[in-house]
């Protein structure tokens, strides 16, 4: 296995230093030293993967990819694509003699290929806008792809008058569709996802699908190269029915779509069986629940039949490929925080091969991962660990060996935090919650600490032992880091997820009362000395927080939402949030939107809040921010607002925002801290 570890001092890739010193705890720019494994892809004889190599660039300040390779064997690597520019989407050629990636080297994304026997790399596409979901035809020749196909829209008014090479002001925009905005991409012009085939060689695109639909997601082709499947959402309410989509076959010599699919609810990410009886796919039956888990299903193309494999799992299926002999296919899933890999058989339970799939997340500690599988049943992963971000991992005949230590370097030269999983009993119904501490470096368990409690977004996702940038940060400069799984966590059930449907915030607050109570009760926390933060639906429960107790010195809520009429009316998903997480809308039910507000209880507010929110965030807006902000200065509060320019809702995309805001949260943690508390 390569090593980066060569003497005293250690060289990263963006070419900062390291002097080694003992026990030296992390600083805010080593941000700039992580690196981390993305999107592997095993070569059909499992003896090659190549993977995205992942860093953060300090000149440019943004994350930049570069293509290297690991023979399984020997563990050797190898760069495959000088790094010009953000790199993506690795995939082998049918013979595997060729390997395709997405590359921005020319300014905007664009389909490259390299030759592997030659080594030579070429750009192949020019397209308008950047593709996605490419998929190669089995014999080669081939590519299809998705790509988003503008529509001209028109002004219904037209102002006369204007002179000729006169400066008016732009002209007014008018926007009629449900769907006018998203965060991270800010408003969305006209048009739609459409299907397109291109020569593998190069060549003009070719557009297959037309209509005022979306189409996106995994493309799969029959052996014959003479159709695929895809998944689309094309009801005539497409923009109310955000979630209902189906699975389509199209016919290349007539373009013809056949629907396979039509139930109410999401069929998505198609993959026919080698031997085409079989097509997978995930879905469920849409019951308008704030937390539902795919499912993975099999339809036999000759009888119709349709079954759910997963039935009884009760996890949500990530992802899923086919196994070599098309009886069994192996499937990815969170369960009590840890990303898992099984075989699901066609029929029979499924058995878990891998664990510990995840680690590309990295700022704060959120489940997630992907894999990949030779037709040697060879399984490529990203490995996740507390003390890094993923590495590359690969799972042979039951024995799973690190082919990566890209941060080998970071882990010698800093004190990284230890990470340590507890379980906490809910004084609400006795159930077990599943928790994490981080250490400060130089930890001593005789010494008083201060704890920060932080708590996830989502709410409908879960934090597990995942190495976290920022929450390592925060241990760094003395304090505990508390984090917790509460109640609407995914990764434990769908029971469990939905203990908070039309009931959030409520009895989480309890449930991360509990998990401070039982930190505090370990003998090392100073109980004067609690501080609490949160980002998106844990910016929420942080605002909660303080609107329902002053046991915390200070709060720090990051993207929250303060206000749930206003959100649901402002939001970039409001044509879901208002069908999914409430029982009416807002005019219906102003009175449960209210209960459920912290602008409700700000009247309450004691403890000092500092306020963070990106100014291009259209998931939490910074509306909500200036509301909880002005009602705080209006109560005489101690207060602080925080924005972001340009930063939508993950205000980590920059590495410099991911420095500034851990910086932000230990200023004003630090500004109210009791220095004799350690």
């Amino acid at each position: 296995m390569h090593s980066f570890i060569q003497g005293l001092l250690l060289t990263a890739v963006s070419g900062a230093s390291f002097a080694v010193h003992a026990n030296q705890p992390l600083q805010y720019e080593d941000v700039f030293q992580l690196e981390f494994v993305s999107q592997p892809q095993l070569n059909k004889a499992g003896s090659e993967v190549v993977f995205v190599r992942n860093r953060f660039d300090q000149t440019l300040d943004k994350r930049v990819g570069s293509l290297w390779l690991s023979n399984t064997k020997t563990g050797q690597l190898q760069p495959l694509v000088a790094e010009q520019a953000d790199i993506s989407s690795p995939q082998w050629s049918p013979d595997g003699k060729k390997l395709l990636f997405v590359s921005a080297a020319s300014g905007k994304p664009q389909i490259h290929l390299r030759w592997l026997d030659s080594g030579t790399s070429g750009q192949i596409s020019h397209l308008p806008h950047p593709p996605a979901d490419i998929s190669w035809s089995p014999d080669g020749k081939w590519l299809a792809f998705s790509m988003f196909t503008p529509v001209k829209a028109k002004n219904p008014v037209t102002l006369p008058g204007k002179p000729e090479q006169n400066d008016w002001a732009k002209a007014p925009v008018y926007i009629d569709t449900m769907q006018y905005r998203a965060d991270g991409r800010g408003y969305l012009p006209s048009g739609y996802r459409q299907i397109y085939l291109m020569a593998a060689d190069g060549g003009t695109p070719i557009q297959l699908t037309s209509g005022d639909f979306d189409h996106a997601g995994e493309i799969s082709w029959q052996a014959d190269g003479k159709a695929f499947y895809f998944s689309a959402n094309r009801q005539a309410d497409k923009r109310a029915q955000a979630q209902n989509s189906d699975i389509y076959l199209l016919t290349l010599a007539d373009k013809k779509l056949t629907q396979i699919t039509d139930r109410f609810g999401p069929d998505q990410s198609p993959s026919l069986s080698d031997d085409g009886k079989w097509l997978a796919y995930l879905g469920y039956d849409d019951k308008k629940l704030a937390h539902q888990a795919s499912q993975l299903y099999v339809k036999n193309l000759k009888s119709g039949e349709v079954r759910s494999l997963t039935a009884d799992l009760d996890r949500n299926i990530d992802s899923f490929e086919w196994d070599a002999d098309g009886d069994a296919l192996y499937i990815q899933y969170d369960d009590q925080g840890q990303g898992k890999i099984a075989l699901q058989p066609l029929n029979g339970k499924a058995k878990v091969v891998v664990e510990q799939v995840g680690g590309g997340s990295y700022s704060r500690p959120y489940t997630g991962g992907s894999f990949s599988v030779s037709d040697n049943d060879k399984i490529a992963f990203t490995q996740m660990s507390s003390q890094a971000p993923a590495e590359l991992g690969l799972w042979q005949s039951g024995k799973v060996t690190a082919l990566t230590a890209l941060n080998e370097d970071l882990q010698l030269a800093r004190d990284i935090g230890k990470v340590e999983e507890f379980w906490v009993t809910s004084s609400v119904d006795q159930r077990k919650l599943q928790s994490w501490l981080i250490y400060p470096p130089q930890f001593d368990p005789s010494k008083k600490y201060p704890l920060i409690l932080e708590i996830h977004g989502g709410p409908h996702t879960a934090y597990g032992p995942v190495f976290a940038m920022e929450l390592q940060l925060m241990a760094a400069h003395g304090y505990v880091v508390l984090y917790t799984n509460p109640r609407g966590s995914t990764s434990y059930g769908m029971e469990f997820a939905n203990l908070i449907h039309h009931n959030f915030p409520s009895q989480d607050y309890n449930d991360l009362m509990d998990a401070v109570d039982a930190t505090v009760a370990k003998g090392f926390i100073a109980p004067d000395q609690l501080f609490v933060t949160g980002g998106s639906g844990g910016g929420l429960l942080t605002s909660w927080i303080v609107g329902h107790t002053d046991r915390f010195k200070a709060a720090v809520a990051v993207n929250p939402v303060i206000n749930w009429f206003s959100f649901v009316l402002n939001a970039d998903m409001y044509n879901y949030f208002s069908q999914y997480w409430f029982p009416g809308m807002p005019w219906e039910k102003p009175e449960h939107y209210l209960k459920h507000s912290p602008i409700s209880y700000v009247g309450n507010v004691k403890t000092p809040t500092m306020l963070m929110t990106g100014e291009s965030d259209h998931r939490t807006p910074i509306s909500e921010t200036e509301q909880f902000y002005q009602a705080l200065q209006l109560r005489g509060v101690d207060t602080a607002m925080v924005r972001i320019p340009g930063a939508s809702h993950s205000i980590h995309a920059r590495p410099s925002n991911m420095m500034a805001k851990p910086a932000y949260i230990v200023y004003w943690f630090d500004k109210y801290r009791l220095k004799k508390a350690e």
